[in-house]
C-alpha cells in the first residue's frame, strides 16, 4: 500500500499500459482516475478496479485540445480532493509513419499532437493540482525510439517521443523547489493489442525478434510495476531521469539469428 492515500490521473486508463497502471496503482492504494478517449474502455478499467476493493472513477476526454484536459483534472480533484500523481501514458502510433518522405503531412500532425502536444496540455491543467497538494509526480511515458534510432522507421511518432522526454528534464528543473517530480519511462515492444496484433504475423514477428536479447515482448504489467514505484515515495530523490524498460534491446548491437 506504498501509494495509500494518494491521487492519480491516468491517461490511456482504457487498455495496455494504462490499464495496468491504473490497477497496479489502485492495488497499492491510490485513488485512480481512469481516463481515456473511449468511454467503454476507460469505465471498463474503473470497474475492474472497484470490483477489486479499490477506488476508480472513468473521465473520458481527447486529450489533444486543451478544455477536455483542464475538465479531466477539475473531475479528478473534485473526485478525490486533489491530485497527487500523473501518469501522462495516451498516445497513438498510426499506419504511414514511416520515413520523412514517406509520411503525411496529416500522420505527423495527428501523431504530433497525440503523443506529445497531448501531454503538454496534461501537464498544463494538471501542474496547479499538483501544486495545489504540495507536491506530486509527473511521470511521462516515452519510448526507447526516444533513445536510439527505430529499424523500423516511426519518424512522427519518434519525434514525439524524444519530444516527451525532453520535456520531462524541462519539467523537472522547474518544479524540483515546488516538491514536483517528473519522470519518464522509456518502454519497448510491449504486449498491447495494438502491438500484439501487428505481430500476429509470423514473419513480422521472427524479423522483430531478432533484436529481443528475452526473445519476447514486454507485459503491461510489468511496465506497471515501475510506474508504481516511480510513483510512490520510495523515488522521492528521483526527477529528471528516464528509465528504458526494454528487456535489453537498447543495450544490444547485436542481432540474434536464433
Amino acid at each position: 500500500m506504498r501509494l495509500n492515500g494518494k491521487h492519480a490521473v491516468i491517461t490511456g486508463a482504457g487498455g495496455g499500459i494504462g490499464r495496468a497502471a491504473a490497477i497496479k496503482c489502485a492495488a497499492e492504494g491510490a485513488a485512480v482516475l481512469c481516463c481515456d478517449i473511449r468511454a467503454e474502455a476507460a469505465a471498463e478499467t474503473a470497474a475492474r478496479i472497484v470490483s477489486a476493493g479499490g477506488v476508480a472513477a472513468p473521465a473520458v476526454g481527447d486529450l489533444t485540445q486543451e478544455a477536455a484536459c483542464e475538465a479531466v483534472f477539475a473531475t479528478g480533484a473534485k473526485l478525490f480532493g486533489g491530485i497527487d500523481i500523473i501518469f501522462n501514458n495516451a498516445g497513438v502510433c498510426l499506419p504511414g509513419d514511416d520515413g520523412p518522405v514517406e509520411t503525411d503531412l496529416a500522420v505527423w500532425d495527428r501523431t504530433i499532437a497525440a503523443n506529445l502536444t497531448s501531454v503538454f496540455l496534461c501537464c498544463k491543467a494538471g501542474l496547479p493540482h499538483l501544486q495545489a497538494a504540495g507536491g506530486g509526480v509527473i511521470i511521462n511515458n516515452a519510448s526507447i525510439v526516444a533513445l536510439v534510432g527505430s529499424a523500423f522507421p516511426q519518424i512522427a511518432y519518434t519525434a514525439a517521443k524524444g519530444g516527451v522526454l525532453a520535456m520531462t528534464r524541462e519539467l523537472a528543473i522547474m518544479y524540483a523547489r515546488q516538491n514536483i517530480r517528473a519522470v519518464a519511462i522509456c518502454p519497448g515492444p510491449v504486449a498491447t493489442p495494438l502491438v500484439t496484433a501487428f505481430l500476429a504475423d509470423e514473419e513480422a514477428w521472427k524479423l522483430r525478434r531478432r533484436y529481443m536479447p528475452m526473445g519476447r515482448l514486454g507485459q503491461p504489467e510489468e511496465i506497471a510495476n515501475l510506474v508504481a514505484f516511480l510513483a510512490s515515495d520510495e523515488a522521492s530523490y528521483i526527477t529528471g531521469s528516464s528509465y528504458t524498460i526494454d528487456g535489453g534491446i537498447t543495450a544490444s548491437y547485436v542481432i540474434d539469428d536464433r
